[in-house]
C-alpha cells in the first residue's frame, strides 16, 4: 500500500488513480491517514465476502464448539426478554 498526504494526492491525482488499479493507496491528512483508494475490482471482492453466508455443514467441528461455548456479553441480558416473549 502506497501512503501519500492528501496535497499530493491532488497535485497528481491520475498517477495515484492509475497506483489504484494495482495496489491500495492511503491518503493522510495532517498526517494520519483518512481514506483509502482501490480499484473498483478490489472494492467488489470485499463488499461480495462481507456478504458471503456459510452453511453451518460447512463449518468445522471446532468452530461449531467455539460457537457454542459463546456468551453474550452481560449488558445484553435484557435482549433474552425479547427473544423470549
Amino acid at each position: 500500500m502506497i501512503t501519500i498526504s492528501s496535497a499530493e494526492f491532488q497535485r497528481h491525482f491520475g498517477r495515484y488513480q492509475d497506483e489504484a488499479l494495482t495496489q491500495p493507496v492511503a491518503i493522510t491528512r495532517n498526517g494520519r491517514e483518512r481514506v483509502v483508494m482501490l480499484s473498483v475490482g478490489e472494492y467488489r471482492r470485499l463488499t461480495r465476502r462481507a456478504r458471503e453466508a456459510l452453511p453451518v455443514g460447512a463449518l468445522s467441528e471446532a468452530e461449531l464448539e467455539a460457537i457454542a461455548r459463546t456468551e453474550m456479553a452481560p449488558h445484553h441480558r435484557p435482549l433474552d426478554r425479547e427473544i423470549n416473549r
